[in-house]
């Protein structure tokens, strides 16, 4: 009777404390979700294709490209909270395979605001399958345009800085999307596989508003993108170039390493690094 009366006693005391722990869990769970004044980037490592997801201060969610196949799921999976499926905007740049690819299971596993892409035309069937699984779930879509800017709220702006034109029947590449994220003092410039001629049309229209922290080397570090002149109008503290390591481009060229030494950017590689990350309040930027 005793050990009966002894066993209750201390069966409520284990429920009190683990009521107590589980309310902890979920206080730390929504104080890590709650928003602060940090704009999170990466750069996902998921081999030859680039995948980028920008993480505002209120968790605004942008992902740019999906690279080749559904390692980006695995890869969203590893960064946002378990169960979290909410993705504001896809930024398809272009639709090559390498960026492209694994959007489709983006699509069918989250839930997606908007699709945003450059209105060129590729013979790939996942372009096809993209647009059909986009159609199912009624995302809207619009083409990008210059002048275009996702405000998130929170004092984060991406600023689409080409196409400036109807580019539908131009090559793939030509047509990426370049689009400027500004928080504060930090900026980051991402150019998917724009080519040189993409770069001098740039140049043209504003060379100033090129000006960032940091740079997505054009075309995963291909000779075809990254001129000396694009790079001092640039001036990038860090270049990202999203490659598979090994792999049979030879990407980065060697041409384009040298440019960037000659304007005094670090050169950091996802095929060397892994996935890589910066973490900036606005005034000070941070390699993580």
């Amino acid at each position: 009777m005793v050990y009966k009366e002894t066993f209750k006693k201390r069966w409520r005391e284990i429920l009190l404390v683990t009521l107590i722990a589980l309310n902890l869990a979920v206080w730390v769970l929504v104080w890590q979700k709650n928003p602060g004044d940090i704009l999170k980037v990466y750069f996902f490592d998921i081999g030859q294709g680039d995948a980028i997801l920008i993480d505002s201060p209120t968790h605004g969610r942008v992902l740019v490209d999906g690279g080749r196949n559904r390692q980006i799921i695995s890869e969203l999976g590893k960064t946002l909270s378990f169960g979290d499926k909410r993705i504001d905007v896809i930024i398809a740049t272009h639709p090559d395979a390498d960026h492209i690819g694994g959007l489709p299971e983006v699509v069918s596993r989250f839930d997606v605001g908007l699709l945003i892409s450059p209105g060129v035309e590729s013979d790939n069937e996942i372009d096809d399958e993209l647009r059909k699984r986009v159609e199912e779930k009624k995302i809207p879509t619009i083409l990008a345009r210059r002048g275009q800017v996702i405000n998130f709220g929170d004092g984060v702006r991406l600023m689409i800085l080409f196409p400036n034109q109807d580019v539908s029947n131009w090559e793939t590449n030509d047509a990426s999307i370049v689009a400027k994220l500004v928080y504060g003092e930090s900026s980051f410039l991402l150019t998917g596989d724009s080519p040189i001629k993409t770069e001098n049309i740039l140049l043209k229209l504003d060379s100033q508003i090129l000006d960032s922290d940091v740079l997505k080397a054009g075309h995963h570090g291909s000779r075809t993108s990254t001129s000396l002149t694009y790079a001092e109008a640039v001036t990038p503290e860090y270049v990202v170039i999203s490659a598979g390591k090994d792999n049979t481009y030879g990407h980065p060229h060697k041409e384009v390493i040298n440019i960037l030494q000659k304007v005094g950017a670090k050169t950091i590689s996802t095929a060397e690094s892994g996935t890589i990350k910066f973490e900036t309040d606005g005034k000070t930027l941070e390699l993580k």
